[in-house]
């Protein structure tokens, strides 16, 4: 993993996102980088990352929490074209790791914890594997949700 993956000007000891990647790297810019979360219940599951060490959504002038709306969008985008999820899942807690980020999941009704959230109760045994059932491969669907990205920013 490239140690570029958070821009130095702001970097925070003891934040999570700033001294790790946190993910497979998929895609970045100057202000957010792209990861895709190794899962293997979820392999769907990407985050839009701030390369700032920035807390809350507001702290972004509106330029930017535009432009980091479009990347949340794009990487949902990809997720339904590729994968035809049940549900995508959403969410920007940051509670646990007070960096700014979007958790862009794809759900499905078979998935170990659908309805329920991921962080939930597990429903159910997947056979065959998670990633094994998506109708797109892993790396295939980070080269479209990169190539996306691209065209977005």
């Amino acid at each position: 993993m490239p140690a570029d993956f958070l821009r130095p000007d702001h970097p925070a000891p003891g934040c999570e996102l700033c001294r790790e990647s946190g993910g497979a790297l998929v895609w970045q810019d100057d202000a957010w980088r792209v990861i895709r979360i190794a899962d293997a219940n979820f392999p769907g599951f990407y985050r839009v990352v701030s390369r700032q060490h920035l807390a809350e959504f507001s702290d972004l002038d509106a330029t930017a929490r535009a432009h980091a709306m479009t990347l949340v969008a794009s990487v949902e985008r990809v997720l339904r074209e590729a994968l035809s999820p049940t549900k995508i899942n959403l969410a920007a807690l940051g509670n646990m790791v007070p960096h700014l980020h979007w958790h862009v999941i794809a759900r499905f009704d078979w998935d170990s914890h659908f309805p329920q959230p991921i962080w939930g109760t597990r429903q159910r045994d997947v056979q065959p594997p998670a990633a094994e059932r998506l109708a797109q491969h892993l790396t295939g669907l980070d080269e479209r949700v990169a190539a996306a990205l691209s065209h977005a920013a």
